[in-house]
């Protein structure tokens, strides 16, 4: 059960404190900042390169960003999931590109972190840690793509006197970040006992690292494919020494790395953003400046915001649980897979926006904004697609809601009613609403088996993954105004703009839910049942708490521009 009420508005005292964790973002910030300056960025851009030398700068002695992945029994800093979803997002606002070369090593190493021996994560994590070797993971392949049960890499072992002392691996893994610097990468082959893990060494022979990929964007970082000709690793590079937990030690990260990748998202759609915000303030339009303009900042401005700090409520949450240890065992696969499908599409909306909100000048590569929305489109394909996010997310809530008879998010919404109780001026009790839409929803799938159609059960995922974001959402913007939110969180915005952000947010959530379920179930079924489904959706309650969203927005715009808050209506009419 996703308690909302608790988890999102608390983080345990876990990784770095707060002032440590600060200290970083900002040494990362004027670092790369100093190291690569915009002219150098966009040069680096337009000559496809990555700039292997800042990387390992990065991952050494000089900036040592990569101790904050290590734990301190290995040499590291022992960061936890709160802090690396900072970093990660502060590296993405810079570059995403690098940040996803920086990254790629920390991918590559979980599944030491997850199924390692101990000896072999005294050896190669306390190597990463002294002396900033770079991995790459090596799991997706050129037909099996992001289906890793469908590999067709061999590990065939070498029998010498009756014991195994290697395994010689056979295949071709495709689309790989750092790929083509990696100083060793781990290979997810399938052995005799089951699809393994295996470390391999750059220069292994019959082991060779393509040229790098002519990308659409992140070109900042190198992606290159990984051929293997019977090359041969020692029996002790199998990770764990045990065949056939390649599958289980790949899915106990997935709440892990698809938070990083959600950071990834946040990042890169703030990134774009704020420079749309910076340029409205100085373009001016008949006669004013495009922020003063609420047909500007209410289309390409305020919904964006929105939906990114709404994705931040979610990634916070998840990452809070998983630090909590909710995640040791791969149970957060779909709190992750949410914050990540919300993230990266929010992002992706954002920097397009950002484009449109440049007008011509964010068309053209001497304005970041254009080569942002190309770096921000691959966060919502790589470390799974938004279409496995959906089937994800929709798989697992919908054995949820059977499991419970139903009930799984009328109490979500019975908590978010407590809340609206407390605290009224949240969005709490509209998300309640779509929670409530949600279940009706739901039900009627299951009445009419409409969960046979991949297109509903994926439509399914994305209501889910908003209704769900809406509590969370809710609970954050109460945590603010109650002065509980946690230090290492993201302190940006004023508690009475999160509110108005929140409330937004909630609205969209609720007519998503109630509309498009409504369409999608009579659209998939016979159109038996409407007026009792209708009646479930609460359709006049959904359409009673749109009031007030345009003084939200204003309020919304007002905190964005750093414009006095005016007190508006708060009020949520949702009941």
């Amino acid at each position: 059960m996703l308690t909302t009420t608790a988890g999102a508005a608390t983080a345990p005292a876990t990784g770095l404190d707060a002032d440590t964790l600060s200290m970083m973002l900002e040494t990362v910030r004027e670092y790369v900042a100093s190291a690569m300056p915009q002219e150098r960025q966009l040069q680096l851009d337009h000559d496809d390169v990555c700039p292997e030398e800042l990387v390992r700068a990065m991952c050494s002695d000089e900036l040592g960003v990569h101790l904050l992945f290590i734990p301190e029994e290995y040499g590291g800093m022992g960061g936890d999931t709160f802090d690396v979803y900072r970093i990660c997002e502060q590296m993405a606002r810079i570059d995403l590109g690098l940040a996803t070369s920086v990254f790629a090593t920390f991918l590559g190493s979980d599944p030491i972190f997850v199924g390692a021996t101990p000896e072999q994560k005294r050896r190669w994590l306390t190597e990463i840690a002294e002396h900033g070797i770079l991995y790459a993971y090596g799991a997706t392949e050129p037909e099996a793509g992001s289906d890793l049960g469908a590999l067709k890499t061999t590990a065939t072992p070498v029998v010498e006197d009756g014991r195994v002392t290697g395994y010689r691996l056979t295949g071709r893994k495709q689309w790989i970040s750092n790929g083509g610097i990696a100083d060793k990468c781990t290979i997810l082959a399938k052995a005799p006992g089951g699809p393994s893990w295996f470390v391999i060494e750059r220069g292994t022979e019959g082991f060779t690292q393509n040229r790098p990929e002519d990308k659409h964007g992140i070109r900042l970082s190198n992606t290159a494919a990984l051929f293997l000709d019977g090359a041969l690793v020692p029996a002790g590079n199998l990770i764990g020494g045990i065949e056939g937990q390649g599958l289980t030690q790949a899915q106990k990260v997935f709440g892990y790395t698809r938070v990083t990748v959600a950071a990834f998202g946040l990042g890169g759609g703030w990134s774009a953003l704020d420079r749309a915000i910076d340029y409205s303030t100085t373009r001016i339009q008949a006669g004013a400046p495009l922020s003063q303009k609420q047909g500007y900042t209410h289309k390409l401005i305020v919904p964006h915001a929105v939906r990114l700090e709404a994705a931040r409520s979610y990634i916070e949450y998840t990452a809070a649980r998983i630090d909590a240890g909710e995640g040791d065992d791969g149970g957060l696969n779909t709190e992750g897979a949410i914050a990540k499908y919300l993230a990266t599409e929010a992002g992706n909306l954002a920097a397009d926006a950002a484009i449109q909100a440049h007008g011509g000048y964010g068309y053209t590569r001497d304005y970041l904004v254009e080569k942002i929305r190309r770096d921000v489109r691959i966060t919502t394909i790589y470390e799974g697609t938004s279409e496995i996010m959906e089937m994800t997310i929709a798989r697992d809530r919908w054995q949820q809601h059977l499991k419970s008879a139903g009930h799984y998010y009328t109490e979500i919404a019975s908590e978010l009613r407590e809340l609206h109780a407390r605290r009224a001026d949240v969005g709490a009790g509209t998300a309640a609403l779509a929670c409530e839409s949600l279940a009706s929803v739901l039900e009627a799938c299951r009445a009419g088996r409409l969960t046979r159609s991949q297109h509903v059960l994926l439509r399914l995922g994305e209501l889910i993954a908003h209704a769900e974001c809406a509590g969370t959402f809710a609970t954050r913007a109460a945590a603010a105004l109650d002065g509980t939110l946690p230090a290492k969180a993201d302190h940006r915005f004023d508690a009475r703009v999160l509110a108005a952000m929140s409330r937004v947010y909630a609205r969209d959530a609720a007519y998503l839910t109630a509309c498009d379920g409504l369409r999608w179930v009579l659209g998939a079924g016979q159109g038996t049942g409407q007026a009792a489904l209708e009646t479930g959706l609460r359709l006049d309650a959904t359409a009673a708490a749109q009031a007030g969203l345009v003084a939200d927005m204003d309020s919304v715009a007002d905190g964005l521009y750093g414009r006095p808050v005016l007190t508006r209506p708060t009020e949520d009419r949702s009941s």
